[in-house]
């Protein structure tokens, strides 16, 4: 009886393997087959990396609830709606206050005038 000798693969190796799968969204079964692997060891590996990048990942425990948002959303929806309404309040003021002089103002009789 022969003992079959286990195969040893590089880092490099393992991570470009692992890469086909994820990065290139191809099946397991045909990179294996591509690169001559057992399935079960790519599918070890590919495991492997994602619970790796699931620890490195940096934790959601912060992360706002869907309500925590919505009530944001109306927050600054009404802050925008206060900003848009002064806003339009300052553009009529500079208007009103850019227009030139009006001759329009009353004049006082002769004998009211002060002579200075």
């Amino acid at each position: 009886m022969t003992m079959r000798t286990r195969n040893t693969y590089s880092t490099e190796f393992k991570e470009e393997a692992v890469r086909l799968v994820v990065k290139e969204n191809r099946s397991v079964k045909d990179v294996a087959k591509e690169l001559g692997l057992h399935p079960s060891s790519l599918f070890h590996w590919k495991n492997q990396y994602l619970e790796k990048m699931n620890q490195n990942a940096p934790s959601l425990k912060g992360a706002l609830k869907p309500s925590d948002l919505e009530a944001e959303n109306h927050r600054l929806r009404r802050e925008l709606e206060k900003m848009t309404e002064q806003r339009d309040i300052l553009k009529k003021a500079v208007g009103i206050f850019s227009e030139p002089a009006s001759r329009s103002t009353i004049s006082l009789p002769a004998n009211k005038r002060s002579t200075a």
